[in-house]
């Protein structure tokens, strides 16, 4: 049985070019790349390099770029390094900072502003997306004040797939700036979470207005476990772990030079591949998502159609558990999710989903499918003949077990009321 991978938005194959970029790091070019002597300016050089294109790539300015693990240690190095910077300085350790973020944000973005609630370290505002899962900048834009110091926003929900208007944001955020003649360190700070959005959209940092973005190397063809975080010149950064200084101070410990250099091969070939891809995987995804709302019954899109990144196509369907869909799936060697690949060991209904006004049991009826620029139609078309004959007999089950819960509850009332 050929198996099918319709899961992009959790991972990425590695491009065979960007492994075979990786290879000799792993056992022939071994230097640490803060060494001084030959084989660690080797490494080191490879670094650079790899940081030029993403530089490049991103329109970002020398040294405004770190290499981290992933994107959530980027996004929590963005919050909590802000947060510390904050507190560095002495007058602001009477008054309390104010982040605002997004109620569908990842939970590495959600979860950590929360614990620093919780914890007492700031205030928070969560601003909730419309139904179509897009982020009103007017919101946001009420939700400032003159403590505020960061606005975080997810550039594509990695669950929905929707595109938010971060540019608009930025303007927003700008403007907020000009206003608050009081921060002597220049806030708000904007950060993007743009871990879906560097396949498909423009993440040139001067045209978006962002001070921080995040990233990782993972959903772009590239090796897990290497990310990167840009930060904008003149933006105070805490590093939120102790060490050595590497970095420049933002980010200690040893560099994945091997994932560092297949990073910096990936985004080289994103740079000249990037419109090509998207524009075959958009027409595959409206193929997918037409066919599957014409011949399925009782099933939504979650999200808006439009305002979506191209690989991104969210389902929820009617007496249908998703758990139970995604494992039926699985066993005919098709893989989906059914929400962010980070929460998959969870029982609770998407947050996501939630946020944009789903019940429970129409979010636990979701089905998330991410395309590739390895998938091909023939795939999408014995993805939804199997679908369907899946929703099919789930359905039927779910109605055989309701109609029996119906009948018992109908005999217990009969002998109650006899009784």
């Amino acid at each position: 049985m050929k198996k099918i991978y319709l899961d992009y938005a959790a991972s990425t194959p590695v491009d065979k070019k960007v492994l075979e970029e990786m290879l000799p790091f792993f056992s022939e070019k071994i230097g640490n790349a803060s060494s001084m002597h030959s084989f660690g300016q080797e490494s080191a050089e490879a670094v650079e390099k790899a940081r030029k294109i993403l530089i490049d790539f991103f329109g970002a300015k020398e040294k405004e770029l770190i290499f981290t693990s992933g994107a959530t240690e980027s996004n929590n190095i963005a919050i909590k390094g802000t947060v510390r910077a904050y507190y560095s300085v002495l007058e602001n350790k009477e008054k309390k900072p104010h982040i605002i973020t997004t109620a569908f944000e990842h939970s590495c973005v959600l979860k950590t502003c929360q614990k620093l609630e919780k914890e007492g370290l700031i205030e928070l505002s969560i601003v909730t997306p419309d139904s179509e899962g897009i982020v009103s900048p007017k919101d946001i834009e009420k939700l400032i004040q003159k403590n505020t110091i960061l606005v975080s926003v997810m550039y594509v929900n990695n669950e929905i797939g929707t595109v938010q208007p971060i540019s608009e944001i930025g303007k927003i955020i700008k403007e907020a700036r000009i206003k608050n003649k009081e921060s002597k360190e220049n806030y708000p700070l904007l950060h993007t979470d743009a871990t879906q959005a560097v396949n498909y959209c423009d993440c040139n940092v001067e045209k978006l207005g962002v001070d921080m973005m995040s990233m990782s190397a993972h959903k772009i063809y590239g090796p897990k476990g290497v990310g990167a975080l840009y930060i904008r010149q003149g933006v105070k950064m805490f590093g939120i772990q102790d060490g050595g200084e590497q970095e420049f101070g933002r980010r200690a410990g040893t560099l994945n030079t091997p994932g560092i250099v297949g990073l910096g091969k990936a985004v080289e070939l994103l740079a000249k591949d990037k419109d090509r891809d998207a524009k075959k995987v958009k027409v595959l995804r409206d193929y997918l998502i037409n066919r599957v709302l014409k011949e399925i019954p009782r099933v939504r899109l979650n999200g808006s159609k439009e305002k979506r990144a191209p690989h991104n196509a969210n389902f929820s369907f009617q007496d249908v558990e998703g758990e139970s869909l995604l494992l039926f799936l699985d066993m005919e060697g098709i893989a989906v999710s059914t929400g962010s690949a980070c929460s998959s060991g969870s029982l609770s209904p998407s947050h996501v989903l939630l946020s944009i006004g789903l019940k429970p049991e129409q979010a636990h009826g979701s089905l998330r499918v991410s395309l590739g620029k390895h998938t091909t139609k023939k795939e999408i078309d014995i993805f939804i003949t199997k679908l369907k004959k899946i929703v099919e007999k789930i359905r039927k089950i779910s109605g055989n077990i309701l109609g029996d819960y119906y009948a018992n509850s109908r005999n217990i009332q009969h002998v109650t009321r006899n009784h």
